[in-house]
């Protein structure tokens, strides 16, 4: 948003008695919304329809206890007083704590076990995901931040998920489902978000019967077996997707919004790029999985409910 020649509103309030409980409700509910805070009771909006929502939902909720509010819409009598109002919704501090933070989880990460890694990570991604979804006026820092988020979830795959396939630059081949069906796979064991959401998606999607081998040397696949997410398998990253993307796109399978949904979800776990909301709840269910199943198919079995109910989900958004 430009802050130039910003216009704004205020919301006076003034509520009966000592109700404390819907003093903080309301105050928590414009924080949310990322309103600067003049006085107590007074805060301040950018003008649009969004804020002016924001404002009218908590003067009805004022009303219903006969409490006094206004809103008020004014322009900034000077450039000086502009200034200092755009400076209420300055993040700049909030950002430069969560780059420090994530400075510290790095030099703490290679003594940390990957639940304990994921545990802290996901803590401080949801943390600066609600800052920045309450900051009106987004600039450098809040790339900033964005750039060390996406290096530390790159430190953490480096750390517990080695030996990821470097992207093939060619072509992706319209594959038939039905010439692939009752077939074997192979991919790396110990699986991680791209490979066990591109298990999940071959077993759901393409091939319900198919069996999957776990290599411990990808060297060692067998002759007949179909081999994802690794260097000089079949289906593998190609430029900028991801293995689960190239199998989208392979089967064509594209028009499936849930599946286009997922496909951003891994890309962003495998490679980063674009923040995913779901993104640090499906690593943490993975992470987790992990470290009760060493086995790969269980891990699968056990993660795939999980996978199920969030393409359901997407599925449910895009109606």
């Amino acid at each position: 948003m430009n802050s130039k020649g910003q216009r704004w509103l205020l919301l006076v309030t003034n509520l009966p008695g000592r109700n404390q409980t819907l003093r903080m409700r309301i105050w928590r509910a414009l924080k949310v919304a990322g309103a600067g805070l003049l006085r107590d009771g007074v805060y301040v909006l950018p003008e649009t329809p969004d804020c002016e929502r924001v404002f009218e939902e908590q003067a009805r909720e004022i009303r219903t206890v006969a409490g006094s509010v206004h809103i008020l819409h004014f322009d900034a009598s000077s450039d000086e007083q502009q200034n200092a109002l755009v400076a209420l919704f300055d993040r700049s501090a909030d950002y430069h704590e969560f780059i420090v933070r994530l400075e510290a989880w790095r030099k703490k990460l290679p003594k940390l076990s990957e639940l304990e890694a994921r545990k802290t990570l996901t803590i401080i991604t949801r943390e600066a995901a609600t800052t920045a979804a309450a900051d009106i006026f987004p600039g450098e820092s809040q790339e900033q931040m964005r750039s060390a988020l996406a290096e530390a979830e790159a430190a953490m795959n480096a750390r517990f998920s080695p030996d990821e396939p470097r992207p093939a630059h060619r072509k992706i081949l319209r594959r038939q489902i039905k010439d692939f069906q009752g077939r074997t796979w192979a991919t790396r064991e110990h699986m991680w978000i791209d490979r066990v959401c591109s298990a999940w998606l071959i077993r759901r999607f393409i091939d319900p019967k198919a069996k999957f081998v776990w290599l411990k040397n990808i060297k060692s696949r067998p002759k007949k077996a179909l081999g994802f997410d690794f260097d000089g398998a079949e289906f593998t990253h190609v430029d900028s997707k991801v293995t689960f993307e190239v199998l989208v796109s392979s089967f064509g399978l594209d028009s499936d919004v849930g599946l286009a949904r997922m496909g951003q979800l891994v890309h962003f776990l495998d490679v980063g790029g674009i923040s995913v909301a779901e993104a640090q709840g499906l690593a943490a269910i993975v992470a987790g999985a992990r470290s009760l199943h060493p086995d790969d198919e269980q891990l699968l079995l056990s993660v795939s409910p999980a996978l199920d109910s969030l393409y359901h989900n997407y599925l449910q958004e895009e109606k």
